[in-house]
């Protein structure tokens, strides 16, 4: 099979690989349908975070069930399946409170579960699935194949953008602001109006980013950052701030852009991965109540919620693919993303 390595910076390549196998009886095997290059898969291409050694990379996948070993049941054989973002076991303190990304079993894609064995990539041909049952979600049937990359974003982008949402508190009549254009902002400004928010700012530069943040639902747009930004999204709500402002970038800049746009007692919902050394001023949190909640996404908790909205096609978070390409064009696919020429780049083995 063909898999894609990250070998340092901007050092991306596809290579053949060993097909999985089950390994433990609490496994499933998946063939990959369609995966994608997150942002967050940005910090090491960039070299903002080491990459100590070749690894598998992608962790955002759909796909069909080709195995299953005889302890799962909650999937079979045959099966459309959504892969969110982080393994989990679904049945630990963490998982049944709903933070699956806590999981005291928790693992990433390609390295290693909690047995030391390999995992795959996503953005490969074949994935090994460990703690299948408490990992992937299946769906009721076939989807249409128009629907696959709405789907897909279940896996990161749009539970993500929700997750900021909720941390949020956004509900029926609130007002927000969305602090960055890529794809995890532009599904939290989906999000947002699906939880009923009444008008949404989003802050952004980009023309083709501004326009399917309009299609979203965003109510304004704003191009100035920091305090001018900030200024304007103070202006544009009756001169105190958002009730809610969801961070969806993860640097210092992003999270004080973020506070300085909030109302006195509003919410900051922040999911942005940090980089660039994020701060809190706690100060100025609490001179004017100011409150920030949110962290890594529980996809697999968000993903029931959210999936009939996808399928009854209520929201098309798929949108923000704004480029395909197939597996062995993965290179291709960061550049593509880290020079801002695509939003989010679908690859199809």
């Amino acid at each position: 099979m063909r898999a894609t390595m990250i070998y340092g910076p901007r050092d991306i390549r596809v290579e053949d690989a060993d097909e999985p196998t089950l390994a433990l009886p609490t496994d499933a095997v998946v063939r990959v349908v369609a995966a994608c290059v997150c942002g967050s898969d940005l910090w090491p291409y960039r070299g903002v975070q080491p990459t100590p050694a070749p690894h598998p990379i992608g962790h955002e996948f759909v796909g069909l069930v080709e195995a299953v070993g005889e302890e799962v049941g909650t999937v079979k054989v045959g099966d459309f399946v959504i892969a969110p973002f982080a393994i989990s076991d679904g049945t630990c303190p963490h998982c049944r409170n709903g933070i699956t990304t806590s999981c005291t079993e928790l693992r990433w894609w390609g390295s290693q579960d909690s047995a030391g064995l390999v995992t795959q990539g996503g953005q490969g041909d074949m994935v090994r699935v460990p703690l299948a049952d408490g990992t992937l979600v299946a769906l009721p049937g076939q989807p249409a194949a128009d629907l696959v990359p709405s789907l897909l974003t279940l896996s990161d982008v749009m539970c993500t953008g929700h997750h900021a949402a909720s941390s949020a508190r956004v509900g029926p009549g609130s007002t927000v602001a969305v602090v960055g254009d890529g794809a995890v902002g532009l599904c939290a400004v989906l999000a947002a109006r699906r939880l009923g928010a009444e008008r949404v700012v989003a802050m952004s530069r980009h023309q083709a980013r501004q326009d399917l943040a309009l299609e979203f639902g965003a109510t304004d747009i704003v191009t100035e950052r920091g305090e001018a930004g900030a200024a304007r999204v103070r202006q544009i709500f009756g001169g105190v701030g958002a009730d809610a402002v969801l961070e969806c970038v993860g640097t210092k800049e992003s999270m004080q852009q973020s506070l300085d746009c909030t109302r006195p007692g509003g919410f900051v919902g922040y999911v942005g991965v940090p980089a660039g050394g994020p701060e809190l001023p706690i100060g100025q949190m609490f001179s004017n109540n100011l409150n920030v909640a949110g962290g890594v996404a529980p996809a697999r908790a968000y993903i029931p919620e959210l999936l009939g909205d996808v399928l009854e096609r209520r929201i098309a978070p798929g949108r923000v693919f704004d480029l395909e390409l197939p597996l062995e064009e993965a290179p291709e696919a960061y550049a593509a993303m880290d020079a801002r020429r695509a939003i989010k780049v679908l690859l199809r083995p």
